[in-house]
């Protein structure tokens, strides 16, 4: 058996800790001494704290460890310890990508002196859109599900031997932005108009093009509004962005491009 002290100086973890984890039924001793309340671990909840730490440092939460020291279910752990992984991997590209933006950052400051001058980067056109005929999927959803639903578009395509011609967006509905749920309308052109869920209409827009991941995609949005309030015209619709460039086409990040639509009208 261990003192309270000793588990604390073997597993590396404040005293403070282990009694929170007494607390809330994470880790219990093994043995409290009802006359001096001393509280002792054993040899296999040694090993349970140590992987409780490592499960820790996975990114789990203490409820999801909780539930995964729990459970004996060794397919779902599998399943668990792999979907954690993979968001692992995906944090640190995101991490690597942020890295590189700052470097990007860096070097016009320096070259500048102006912390703000990146935001001139972007060229703001007027332009008249075509209307455009597309299949579209419109749910409150947030921006880390669009795989799923632009899926069930091409589902959609493949079933009815539609063509689809490259055109690939999202319409942002809401007037406040959620990433995690937002009233957001994917959609994808098609040849076969007389098939299509809609038409976008023809519109004037003020639009500019975004380099990079969609990460950053305020940046661009923050130009076209600048823009927008300088000038003599005023939003009149929805934004929306095109994705010319991106994951459809297996490129990396730093090589995407978004072009960014807000449908204006005269003053």
């Amino acid at each position: 058996m261990f003192t309270v002290g000793e588990f604390s100086k073997i597993c590396q973890v404040t005293i403070k800790t282990l009694h929170y984890y007494d607390r809330i039924g994470l880790l219990q001793p093994s043995k409290v001494d009802k006359f001096t309340g001393y509280r002792y671990y054993s040899q296999p909840q040694l090993d349970k704290m140590l992987l409780i730490q490592r499960l820790k440092r996975y990114g789990f939460s203490l409820e999801e460890i909780a539930q995964l020291i729990e459970c004996t279910d060794t397919e779902l752990l599998l399943h668990r310890l792999r979907r954690q992984q993979n968001k692992l991997e995906q944090q640190m590209q995101n991490t690597q990508l942020i890295i590189k933006e700052l470097g990007t950052h860096l070097r016009s400051f320096e070259r500048t002196g102006n912390i703000m001058e990146y935001q001139k980067n972007y060229q703001i056109k007027l332009t008249e859109t075509p209307s455009r005929a597309v299949l579209t999927c419109r749910q409150d959803m947030g921006v880390g599900e669009f795989g799923q639903y632009y899926s069930s578009i091409f589902e959609r395509i493949a079933k009815d031997h539609l063509t689809p011609n490259g055109l690939c967006g999202a319409i942002y509905n809401d007037r406040e932005f959620d990433p995690d749920h937002s009233d957001i309308e994917l959609f994808v052109g098609i040849n076969e108009a007389e098939q299509a869920d809609k038409l976008l209409p023809g519109t004037m827009c003020a639009t500019t093009t975004h380099h990079g991941a969609y990460s950053s995609l305020h940046d661009a949005y923050g130009a076209l509004m600048s823009w927008i309030a300088e000038s003599d015209y005023e939003c009149c619709g929805a934004p929306y962005d095109i994705y010319t460039k991106g994951s459809f086409q297996m490129l990396p990040p730093e090589q995407w491009e978004t072009e960014v639509y807000f449908p204006v009208k005269k003053k």
